[in-house]
């Protein structure tokens, strides 16, 4: 019988990849490059972006020969990484393989752009009038920022329970 964790790691990377790579298509499907809807007035839009750098455009102006390679070294680096410490999770550390699964998840769906197309699409664009802007995201973005809090807060529970995260690699 297959461990339940890993029937985690799957459904949850399943709809991690699904419900980003269903958003950006749908996001290229109906925007131009640049183009803008907003959904929340001066809140929220969705904005058609193509981010050919890390989180937040970093590294974006680097040259291909030396970018391309940085990314899709450093994300299948990081997760086998990942998946090792995911191998070594304990069955009662429930927080710790959602959170796991949701960053794997999110790093595939953003790899899956870079493998397709040369670049991640962003879409979510947080904005206060025209002062303040958070750089545009999508569903990928959101799910590994959302299970690295979950981690987080998973390794703060443990060490309050006296099983510290630190056991995993043991």
């Amino acid at each position: 019988m297959v461990p339940r964790k890993y029937l985690i790691l799957l459904s949850t990377n399943g709809l991690v990849v699904a419900l980003d790579q269903i958003t950006k298509n749908a996001v290229v499907a109906r925007f131009r490059l640049g183009e803008s809807l907003p959904l929340l007035g001066n809140v929220l839009s969705v904005t058609r972006v193509h981010n050919a750098g890390a989180a937040f455009g970093l590294l974006a102006t680097l040259p291909p020969n030396l970018r391309d390679p940085f990314f899709f070294l450093v994300p299948g680096l990081t997760l086998a990484v990942i998946l090792f410490v995911f191998y070594r999770l304990r069955d009662n550390q429930s927080i710790s393989t959602y959170a796991l699964a949701m960053i794997v998840g999110g790093a595939l769906g953003n790899l899956a752009d870079r493998i397709r197309l040369g670049f991640v699409i962003d879409f979510l664009d947080f904005h206060w009038n025209s002062g303040w802007h958070f750089p545009a995201f999508n569903v990928a973005d959101s799910a590994i920022t959302l299970g690295v809090a979950l981690l987080l807060a998973a390794m703060l529970q443990e060490k309050d329970t006296d099983a510290p995260a630190a056991k995993v690699f043991a």
